[in-house]
């Protein structure tokens, strides 16, 4: 582990994975604050408040909003890491933080909701851009012996993001009503620094050899991440994937839908990036303070709770990115996935039975934090690891895009459809997500062969 090869892997992880984890809580504290801007600013144009209800619908659009730009950004993955390189993306990304932070750093001197919305989206472009370039980049610059731990810790830094909304989002220090603005542009600190010194890292040493055939700038690459002059047996194993991807171009999704060579794992990139949203664990986030409430914590308590619960993302992160080169893929993703499905049946034992168990309402909320450490030891990070490791040169911007798009697709739908879902099947709602993680770690344990140490190569012809 080369001190070039750490750096470049926490600077990508800071400046770009933890924003995605912020922008995903960042919006619950302030939500009292942003809404009364929004109706104060209705008052002096129009000379009327707004209704409860167009209210709520305006929040909501500034909240999902988030996830239709990342779609927009999980969809334009293949054409910029063509065109720009991965260290390339990574760095002109950054240039959407510093848009989006000023328009929702300016909204309230300016009056301006339009500004928020128009913000959100654009750092949910950049998401859904970092969310797939990230793991692709750490995927080809990592030796094989050490592409697990450095493809997870992408994955702690999304719940650093969550717990340092949470921190920040307390009434002792950005949670107040004068300060939200700052607490939503906060992101430009962790983006500028990214675009200071990524440029300092050289690019993929796999997208210089195989996609421009520049076999100096590779090498050259490969000794400053391995910190080795003997590079030739990684370059020997780069030149013969370029010898079996020399009739084929980069794929398109759509080719990469017809391509029965790679059905399996197009198959399984799909399975495990939809299973992860559809676990239901943006319900539970979504919810936490409901639950927590009705476990009969003070309301005034329930904030300093979540932080706890957002310590517990971050230390489960860590147990799953310090074991997975010693467990590997396989074990952390099934297990993931089956702590998450019992716990949320506990859930729907605990709703059912709180009236008659009072007791039974603190087992509730020992089952969300496990739910949530289930997801941050394997389903966070995993899934698009495995992006990046079953698919050959050709074909991975494509996987990236399908896996993303389907992330962020489901990611909305979860979001939308779960308050009807609950309203019309109860607690029985949470049995649902229980079944989805049950299945997907089924498939996984059938279908997904482990990965761990294996060249690329190696894990095409294992599926093969």
């Amino acid at each position: 582990l080369t001190f070039p090869l750490l750096s470049v892997t926490l600077l990508v992880s800071f400046g770009s994975s933890m924003l995605y984890g912020y922008n995903l809580a960042v919006v619950n504290s302030p939500a009292v604050h942003i809404k009364a801007f929004y109706n104060a600013t209705w008052s002096r144009r129009y000379g009327h408040g707004l209704a409860p209800g167009p209210l709520t619908l305006l929040y909501s659009l500034t909240v999902s909003i988030f996830a239709l730009g990342g779609l927009g950004g999980s969809l334009l993955v293949g054409t910029l890491v063509a065109r720009f390189g991965r260290n390339g993306t990574l760095g002109r990304s950054a240039l959407l933080v510093l848009l989006a932070g000023s328009f929702m750093g300016f909204s309230r001197q300016l009056g301006s909701p339009e500004l928020v919305i128009v913000g959100r989206s654009i750092m949910g472009l950049h998401s859904g851009i970092c969310l797939s370039v990230v793991p692709l980049y750490l995927g080809e610059i990592s030796p094989k012996n050490l592409r697990g731990f450095l493809g997870l810790l992408p994955s702690i830094f999304i719940c650093l993001g969550v717990f340092s909304a949470q921190v920040l989002g307390l009434p002792e220090l950005l949670g107040q009503d004068r300060y939200w603005p700052l607490f939503l542009a906060v992101v430009v600190v962790p983006a500028s620094l990214q675009l200071l010194l990524l440029r300092c890292f050289p690019e993929s040493p796999r997208y210089l050899l195989i996609e421009r055939n520049d076999v100096c700038g590779a090498t050259e690459a490969l000794h400053r991440f391995l910190g080795t002059p003997d590079v030739q047996d990684v370059v020997e194993e780069m030149k013969e994937e370029q010898r079996s991807l020399s009739s084929i171009e980069t794929v398109s999704v759509w080719q990469l839908l017809r391509d029965r060579s790679v059905r399996w794992q197009t198959l399984s990139v799909a399975v495990v990036n939809a299973g992860m949203q559809l676990s239901g664990i943006d319900a539970i986030w979504f919810y936490t303070n409901t639950i927590f409430q009705n476990a009969g914590i003070p309301v005034s308590q329930i904030p300093y709770t979540t932080v706890g619960t957002g310590a517990v993302e971050v230390v489960a992160g860590l147990i799953g990115c310090f074991t997975i080169e010693k467990l590997g893929r396989r074990p952390l993703i099934v297990t993931g996935f089956c702590a998450m499905g019992i716990c949320l049946a506990g859930i729907t034992a605990c709703l059912l039975l709180q009236t008659a168990l009072p007791w039974m309402r603190y087992v509730g909320v020992a089952c969300v934090v496990g739910i949530i450490a289930g997801f941050c030891m394997g389903p966070a990070g995993v899934p698009f690891l495995m992006t990046a490791e079953l698919f050959t040169q050709s074909h991975r911007p494509a996987a990236y895009v399908l896996g993303g798009s389907l992330n962020w697709l489901c990611n909305f739908t979860v979001g939308f459809i779960f308050p009807f879902l609950q309203m019309s099947a109860g607690a029985f709602c949470y049995l649902v997500f229980c079944g989805v993680c049950l299945l997907v770690a089924l498939y996984v344990y059938l279908v997904v062969p482990e990965t761990k140490n294996k060249t690329f190569m190696e894990i095409s012809r294992t599926f093969a």
